[in-house]
């Protein structure tokens, strides 16, 4: 995979040479071009921003810089073979990021991020572009930052993890929070390691069963108790088939019940008093 990413701070980007993406770097998993926007810029004061039209706070990235930036990068990685660009705008007023987006984003062969300041870049940039390769406009949570840099970090660590290889155990990510399949609308339980006691706390007992099926089972209803009690959000969106009957006996203790007249608003799952001790 190449990365691309157009900044105004390219030190920001110095962790993507430490840690799992670092070492992907070194393997030659990812291929990352890290570019300073102000040498796309042509007056003395290197200037990448203006005042917005219509008035208003805070200054707009202006067009030719990304524009000339953007037409430089697409070259440049054409001539070296890299082909079915798309471009991910990070923004507080994109679509979420979610683990299904990292697992779509994984299976592209090169991604151009551009990170914003200010106000955010002139529309016409994303529009342009848009007509040209696939765009996607990404927000990581409901927020705003100073800058897109942070969420360049972010998108890049979900989306490096998942690529052939990054990870020594393939397994890894296939009980993540998440991760497609049983977990997709769940956040996964806690973990635990050596020792069996620490402080007076012991692991619980199932852990050290050596059964399975019983692992499996407490992991998954874990699961279940985290999600409700820090995402109850999540549930109310499962439609009731995404569970077996195990999972309905859980939910049901943990005071949930499935919601047949909450279909056609997209809800699922509606909280009960519940019954749990």
């Amino acid at each position: 995979m190449r990365l691309d990413v157009v900044t105004i701070f390219p030190e920001y980007l110095d962790p993507l040479n430490v840690s799992l993406v670092g070492k992907a770097r070194a393997r030659g998993q990812l291929n990352v071009h890290v570019h300073d926007l102000r040498q796309w810029t042509y007056d003395r004061h290197h200037t990448v921003d203006d005042t917005p039209y219509g008035g208003g706070p805070g200054m707009v990235m202006k067009t030719e810089p990304w524009g000339d930036a953007l037409d430089s990068v697409l070259a440049d990685g054409y001539e070296t073979g890299a082909h079915a660009p798309a471009l991910v705008v990070p923004t507080p007023s994109g679509r979420p990021f979610t683990q299904e987006l990292a697992v779509e984003l994984s299976e592209r062969p090169w991604l151009i991020f551009t990170p914003a300041r200010y106000e955010g870049i002139d529309r016409r940039v994303i529009d342009e572009y848009a007509t040209r390769i696939p765009v996607y406009e990404v927000s990581i949570g409901d927020y705003v930052l100073a800058g897109g840099e942070a969420a360049v970090l972010v998108v890049t660590e979900a989306v490096a993890r998942l690529l052939p290889g990054v990870l020594g155990n393939a397994e890894s990510h296939r009980d993540d929070s998440f991760a497609p399949g049983a977990m997709a609308n769940l956040l996964e339980g806690p973990v635990y390691t050596k020792p069996p006691a620490w402080r007076g706390r012991e692991i619980p007992e199932v852990l050290l069963s050596g059964h399975h099926g019983k692992i499996a089972r407490w992991r998954r209803d874990e699961a279940l108790r985290r999600t409700t009690a820090n995402r109850p959000d999540l549930i109310e969106r499962c439609a009731p088939k995404a569970f077996d009957k195990k999972d309905r006996e859980m939910l049901s203790i943990l005071g949930w019940e499935p919601d047949p007249e909450g279909e056609p608003y997209g809800r699922f799952w509606r909280r009960t008093e519940g019954v749990e001790e």
